[in-house]
């Protein structure tokens, strides 16, 4: 029954933070996307339920979406915080393929083995933008953890014929890639090596 309640709270989160804005005339090319699995194959390296760590929820309106969280959890309103996302040669961000750059509204909600992101993205072109731009407010990627067996996971990704150039984030001590997903999944991923 608290599962009902947690869902129906997560529902009027999402439709009471902002719509989404008309989309821009500059779009970013899109590469062919898979959108069905065909002589599905069990992957070799598949992700382990026990390693899941995340829901990224994008939102409109950071600070509204904080407030209701806060509420239907019983907990102090989480901070919000400025992630500035910039191509460096030693920690590259890669959207599309492309280095890029942009600003993102944090913040993390402590779920006990997971945590509970929300994002806010600037203007500028990025995974989040995009999602937001067509979708509105929503879960974004589910993340999973999967320590070395980083390259073959997203490997097998891939292979499967999923775009795994989405996004990559390189950081001090692990990276992010983002793998578009959402048309067979109905969610993006995203694979970190560590969290």
């Amino acid at each position: 029954m608290k599962s009902v309640y947690l869902l129906s709270a997560c529902l009027f989160v999402l439709a009471s933070c902002s719509s989404p804005k008309e989309q821009k005339e500059e779009k970013v090319e899109q590469p062919a996307k898979i959108t069905e699995l065909t002589d599905y194959q069990p992957m070799t390296n598949p992700l382990q339920k026990d390693k899941f760590i995340q829901i990224n929820i994008v939102v409109g309106d950071i600070y509204k979406a904080a407030k209701a969280w806060a509420a239907i959890l019983d907990i102090p309103v989480p901070e919000v915080r400025t992630n500035h996302l910039e191509y460096k040669e030693e920690f590259p961000y890669l959207y599309r393929g492309k280095p890029s750059t942009c600003d993102l509204l944090v913040c993390d909600i402590d779920m006990g083995n997971w945590v509970l992101e929300l994002h806010q993205a600037d203007e500028k072109a990025s995974s989040f933008r995009e999602f937001y731009d067509k979708h509105g407010n929503g879960v974004h990627h589910l993340g999973f953890e999967v320590g070395e067996l980083r390259d073959e996971v997203i490997k097998e990704l891939s292979d499967l014929g999923f775009d795994t150039n989405r996004t990559l984030g390189v950081y001090t001590g692990s990276s992010w890639t983002i793998v578009d997903s959402e048309d067979v999944l109905g969610v993006n991923l995203n694979i970190k090596p560590v969290k």
